[in-house]
């Protein structure tokens, strides 16, 4: 290969590593920006006076007096809304047409539901027993939403069959022209920010506040307790096997058919589904050993221990195997036994590899959902103690992004929090890789010297 050849293939090698590395950072941010976006709007967003009344009711947090003085500013504003729907409420009092009363009081009926979703309860409706309808919208990003429900009705024109339907917007009024609550929309329409007085509000409760009616509000410190006793539970039990494993093969075993089996084994549970070991810990640990009688962070905790197990015993043998014969013929040199030449040398020098594997398996550990939907992890729960690890299920956040994706009533609702949670979850990730970074650097240059 002459020199003209031998630097063309060199620059193509160069461009394609780097279009490689420049298609994995587009695509790591076309994934990382929506979290990031969505997430930040979990807690910074603009609040309503019905945010403010709800953290001092069920948080005590806010200055009491500011409360009352706005929520009176509130209800002033509100007044002549509330005086319109009186008056309509006569009104279909004295309809005599019974026809046009029943559509007049259907359309009525929606208008109502509009209005509570934006306020909260009207005068006249019974005491919700939902916290969820006891107050108005929290967000104002939610509160226009709900208030373009409000203006205008939305209809399908599906008059040509070669295409697909159309959506379109007629506006409400339309409907009530003539009558008293005809007045009520451009009332509502120019009028809302005085009724509802959004605040730009920073929510760091999002973090550390208990989820409250099924996550329509609240925080998501359950969630982020319980993903950390799992995945440091997880770590508490595979390390230390995984690594007592790692130097029986490497240091002990001999190299028969037993052994040969033992490492396929262990591959193979490395490709094992997730699904698989979750199934696994539901038969095994809880119904045959019977950890905890039922779900528990415990019974998650080992499930989740096995599942990360083949992980760190690959690392760790790797680890060790890659420590040069030298450091093992002079301690033994000098007299020192097997097992002291492990402990005080080899195992050192392996160590930031073996750290390695450990970060990889917490990082996995802390993401996973399938182990954990069988052993460990529920829906809607209370916040778990120390003491409550042996006994209790815990809400977690990988279990409960997918949950309140997919099967809760109010999904769309409450996107900023499932965003908020998927945020959340890829920080912890970080940190608790971070953190096993920074301490497998510090012993390495301990061990440099």
């Amino acid at each position: 290969m002459n020199i003209g050849t031998r630097k063309i293939l060199d620059r193509s090698f160069t461009a394609m590593g780097v279009t490689s590395i420049v298609l994995m950072a587009m695509a790591l941010l076309a994934v990382l920006v929506p979290i990031v976006n969505g997430g930040i709007k979990a807690v910074f967003f603009q609040a309503t006076i019905e945010h403010r009344k709800l953290m001092y009711n069920e948080f005590g947090r806010g200055d009491a007096d500011e409360i009352e003085r706005q929520i009176r500013q509130a209800d002033s504003i509100r007044e002549p809304l509330f005086a319109i729907l009186a008056n309509f409420d006569a009104e279909l009092e004295t309809m005599d047409d019974v026809s046009l009363k029943r559509s007049y009081r259907s359309k009525y009926n929606q208008v109502r539901n509009h209005l509570h979703d934006l306020l909260g309860p009207l005068p006249g409706d019974t005491e919700p027993l939902l916290l969820r309808f006891q107050y108005g919208k929290t967000r104002w990003a939610q509160a226009e939403e709900v208030l373009h429900d409000l203006l205008f009705v939305t209809k399908w024109d599906s008059s040509n069959p070669n295409v697909m339907a159309k959506k379109y917007f007629v506006p409400r009024v339309d409907d009530f022209q003539g009558t008293a609550l005809a007045p009520l929309f451009a009332y509502v329409e120019t009028h809302l920010d005085e009724m509802l007085l959004p605040q730009r509000t920073f929510y760091w409760g999002f973090l550390t506040d208990k989820a409250l009616d099924a996550h329509i509000f609240g925080g998501i410190s359950a969630e982020i307790r319980g993903t950390f006793f799992l995945a440091i539970g997880a770590m508490l039990f595979a390390f230390p096997l995984g690594v007592i494993a790692a130097i029986y093969f490497t240091e002990y075993a001999k190299d028969n058919f037993l052994t040969s089996m033992l490492r396929s084994a262990n591959s193979t549970l490395a490709g094992v589904p997730s699904i698989v070991f979750g199934l696994f810990g539901l038969a095994f640990f809880i119904n045959t050993l019977k950890v905890s009688e039922s779900k528990s962070v415990l019974a998650g905790s080992l499930t989740l221990a096995i599942m990360i197990l083949p992980t760190i015993i690959r690392a760790a043998e790797e680890a060790i195997l890659s420590v040069p014969k030298t450091y093992r013929e002079a301690s033994l040199g000098l007299g020192a036994t097997k097992w002291r030449t492990i402990v005080t040398v080899i195992l050192p020098a392996a160590l930031p590899g073996i750290m390695t594997g450990g970060i990889i398996s917490l990082g996995r550990a802390a993401g996973e959902t399938a182990p954990i939907i069988f052993t460990a992890a529920v829906s809607v729960g209370a916040t778990v103690g120390l003491a409550d690890v042996f006994s209790q299920p815990t809400p977690a956040l990988s279990w409960n992004i997918y949950n309140l994706a997919s099967e809760h009533e109010a999904a769309n609702e409450i996107r900023h929090v499932q965003y908020g949670m998927v945020l959340a979850l890829i920080s912890i990730v970080l940190l608790l890789n971070m953190s096993a970074i920074l301490l497998r650097a510090r012993i390495s240059k301990k061990l440099k010297g």
